[in-house]
């Protein structure tokens, strides 16, 4: 099978483990790049139709039950070949002991920006290292090692984070940087990189930071129009609390991330401190000071310092405790706009949270300007998706049962997508930007319950609402909403 038309590569998301199948110097010499495995059939570009001795090879070399291949045009398959392949061979099958602890490294670091993984999970069982990548916030299998790769890999890492070698008994944490790949500069990272030591070995996580900040806007991360002119208003505000929520992994620092970078678009002449726990992404023009695990710069130092240094905003990473609230809100009282997260499930949960944590009511009412719950859902391959009717089952999922029997979408899978059906993340939205009548709520105590039956007589609108439109325009899935909610 082949195509009429020329395999356009800025359309195709490439799955490196598919890749690994073929030998570099045969991928080379015959000009071919497995590009996906759909429906058990692997996808192949080529820059001529082959002849069956080529497709033979290929059947023999990747063990595929079936092969289809995609006509496209040869200089710009070399460069390709070249961008995925890098400098050294892929270490396809099972390696042995005395291959290089460098090119291994080298060749996950490589996948995993190929397949725009989040993370690298490399972790130590009884007989075999599975090797699994974040992909979208799903964990898939890259590939397993053999037990005697695991501690000169780790020992690798370790000297690019910087961190002891010796020392396999303690858990440990660092950083580094890598480089773009060739002709593809949004597969720049930044790494942190952290050790346990668990009952075969040493578990290895990294996540991979993506160093393209221009990505990083509030209508890049899903916000539909209304949301956007909302938090732009509380943006434009002098002082108070901004704050987000949502467990562990939804989102909600690149979201201040994005809202900072909003800020500074409508006034460049801002003064931006931040404290972190750790930097995640830098900024320019924003102050950013860094917890240090020596306690030379501690949270509590750090924001006792704050306001010393004349701040228009300020974002704190988290508010975790009594102290770091006390900071926020003497700061947001004294003239500031203060950004932070924090961690409950929905927006009006932030009130309950806050007055949980020893904030009088009256102080809540005073200071807060708006709170933001959200949930990170995987979004739906526009090239592949397929029209599905919405069951009652998943409309009462997504809190509107009336919902049932409408168009919604599925996931399918196709070149552009890798097979998988889904391409990259987008986010669930749910504002809460307290009013004169809620502020008197809160003020006097009112209980979330009663916070809520309030705002739903003025149609309110939950995470569910954003879920829902999302749903109905394609965007995601009802049932990775279900997951995820």
């Amino acid at each position: 099978m082949t195509r009429e038309e020329p395999l356009d590569f800025a359309s195709v998301r490439i799955d490196p483990a598919q890749v690994g199948r073929l030998p570099r110097a045969l991928a080379f010499r015959r000009n071919l790049l497995p590009l996906a495995e759909i429906g058990g059939v692997l996808h192949v570009a080529c820059a001529y139709p082959p002849d069956e001795l080529t497709r033979q090879t290929l059947l023999r070399q990747t063990r595929a039950g079936e092969i289809a291949f995609h006509v496209a045009d040869g200089a710009a398959l070399r460069r390709e070949l070249k961008r995925v392949y890098g400098g050294n061979e892929p270490l396809s099958g099972t390696p042995s002991a005395a291959e290089d602890a460098v090119a291994l490294a080298d060749e996950l670091f490589r996948a995993a920006r190929l397949r725009r993984a989040s993370d690298i999970h490399i972790d130590p069982r009884r007989e075999r290292v599975a090797v699994r990548f974040r992909v979208d916030g799903v964990l898939e299998p890259y590939r397993e090692l053999p037990n005697d790769q695991l501690a000169p890999l780790v020992s690798r890492i370790k000297v690019l984070a910087g961190m002891d070698i010796a020392e396999r008994r303690a858990p440990q944490d660092g950083a580094f940087s890598l480089s773009a790949l060739p002709d593809d500069p949004s597969t720049a990272v930044d790494v942190r990189a952290a050790t346990l030591p668990v009952r075969h070995g040493e578990c290895l996580t990294l996540r991979l930071l993506s160093a393209d900040r221009e990505r990083l806007t509030l209508e890049r991360l899903g916000m539909r129009p209304e949301h956007l002119r909302a938090v732009e208003q509380v943006l434009a505000s002098p002082h108070g609390l901004f704050l987000l929520t949502g467990p562990t992994g939804s989102g909600k620092t690149t979201t201040l991330y994005a809202a900072i970078r909003r800020l500074l678009a409508q006034n460049d002449g801002l003064n931006i401190l931040t404290v972190e726990d750790p930097i995640e992404y830098e900024m320019d023009g924003v102050l950013q000071a860094e917890i240090d695990s020596a306690d030379k710069v501690s949270f509590t130092k750090a924001l006792r310092s704050l306001l010393r240094h004349d701040p228009d905003v300020i974002m704190i990473g988290e508010i975790r405790d009594a102290e770091s609230m006390d900071a926020a809100v003497k700061a947001s009282l004294t003239g500031h706009l203060v950004l932070s997260t924090l961690h409950t499930n929905s927006a009006v949960g932030a009130v309950t949270r806050l007055a949980d944590m020893g904030l009088a009511p009256h102080l809540i009412a005073a200071t807060l300007r708006m709170s933001i719950a959200q949930r990170l859902v995987r979004r739906l391959c526009p090239q592949c998706r397929v029209p599905a009717t919405l069951s009652e089952f998943q409309a009462r999922l997504l809190a509107h049962p009336d919902a049932a029997g409408k168009t919604a979408y599925a996931p399918k899978g196709c070149l552009a997508c890798a097979g998988r059906g889904y391409a990259g993340r987008t986010a669930l939205f749910e504002l809460f930007a307290p009013d004169s009548a809620d502020a008197a709520l809160i003020a006097k105590g009112a209980e979330e319950q009663a916070l809520l039956a309030h705002l739903a007589g003025r149609g309110y609108q939950t995470l569910y609402h954003d879920a829902l439109c999302k749903v109905l325009d394609g965007s995601v899935s009802a049932d990775d909403v279900g997951r995820e909610m």
